[in-house]
């Protein structure tokens, strides 16, 4: 990690340069990880387990007691300091030290409160001095994926999609969502995962009208379209995926939707290469599934980036402005959800290449059905 560590580093602060900042505060759990090491985990958005604090000569880890070895073992290239009354005792000090006249602050992820306090702590040593928050500094370099980082989310991947496959042929009438989340859950500790990446989402019948359902007592019934999103967290890094199973043959109108679902996923992975809009990807996507009459049915975007954490940049939206570069990583996850009849969703994971896109899933579980 150490050679990581440097050369992240570097970039950084290279970054602070462009934006005029004497130091920088990071309060993203995986940003910090990023660019530290330090794996320690907050509680909650208002119970941190620390910050990085990061000038052109210095970068000192803040955190308290309960994770003052592990912080230490964890981040040896940094300087530790350790608070016991919150950040607000030390940061002045360490502000003064620094001569911090333009402070960063990841202001996208505080609270208002932390926000005030480091504001305050500045002003305190430097009246004239201004706190910024800016949005997304480290995340542009998360954005393109390491070599390293490529190896950890095909290692994540291979778990979910060993999970999902297990899962697949066990899937039954008669068995509830809540059982199938589950055994999900259970089959990722047991293969070594951190954990599931996001809580899995298991929808059966009319409840795979709900792009975000939340697995329920219903069991599934035979001609079922049930839709089964789940992704697992091994060495920090994320996955997700998504496949439509279906207990027996599929109504009519299944079939139909899953094969415009499909198509509409091909057609933007052929579009995803360096240089690409990816609200063109989004587009392409769109366009299929608007063709054949569903448009009001795809409300959410196509996809999004995965790496440290399960949604991050670049997003596959509307949106204009983003251009893919090689070593991205998203999601292709076009959908159709009918309520009071329920829908399909197909995911996989690619990476941009130099000249398109890699898919990154080796298991396939897509129905071969052509609308007749």
């Amino acid at each position: 990690m150490k050679s990581a560590v440097v050369n992240r580093m570097g970039k950084l602060r290279e970054l602070m340069v462009e934006e005029r900042l004497d130091a920088f505060l990071v309060a993203v759990p995986e940003n910090r990880y990023y660019l530290s090491g330090y794996q320690a985990e907050d509680m909650n958005l208002v119970e941190s387990s620390g910050y990085l604090l990061i000038s052109q000569s210095r970068q000192l880890l803040l955190t308290d007691f309960r994770y003052q070895e592990e912080a230490g073992q964890d981040a040896p290239e940094f300087e530790l300091v350790v608070y016991r009354e919150g950040l607000r005792q030390v940061l002045p000090e360490l502000l003064r030290d620094l001569q911090v006249k333009r402070l960063g602050v990841e202001g996208h992820y505080c609270t208002h409160s932390l926000y005030l306090d480091v504001e305050e702590a500045l002003k305190e040593v430097f009246p004239g001095a201004v706190t910024l928050s800016v949005e997304g500094l480290v995340e542009r370099l998360r954005v393109i994926k390491e070599p390293e980082e490529m190896d950890r989310i095909r290692d994540s991947l291979a778990l979910t999609e060993k999970t999902l496959d297990a899962v697949w042929h066990m899937l039954k009438p008669g068995l509830t969502e809540k059982e199938v989340a589950w055994k999900i859950e259970v089959l990722i500790r047991e293969g070594g995962g951190q954990g599931v990446s996001f809580p899995p989402i298991v929808a059966s019948g009319p409840n795979a009208a709900l792009p975000h359902a939340v697995p329920t007592d219903r069991k599934i019934q035979a001609q079922d379209p049930v839709i089964l999103d789940l992704g697992s967290k091994l060495r920090h890094y994320c996955s997700d995926m998504t496949r439509t199973w279906t207990a027996g043959a599929p109504q009519e109108k299944l079939r139909a939707i899953y094969h415009i679902v499909r198509e509409a996923q091909l057609a933007a992975q052929q579009l995803i290469r360096p240089g690409v809009d990816a609200g063109e990807v989004d587009a392409a996507a769109r366009s299929v599934i608007e063709q054949a009459g569903y448009g009001d049915y795809f409300g959410h975007g196509l996809g999004h980036g995965v790496g440290l954490a399960v949604h991050e940049q670049p997003r596959l939206r509307k949106k204009k402005g983003r251009l893919l570069a090689e070593n991205m990583v998203v999601t292709v996850e076009p959908g159709i959800y009918v309520p009071g009849f329920g829908g399909v969703r197909l995911e996989n994971m690619v990476r941009v290449t130099h000249t398109g896109c890699e898919v990154l899933n080796h298991l396939d579980l897509f129905y071969p059905w052509q609308s007749s």
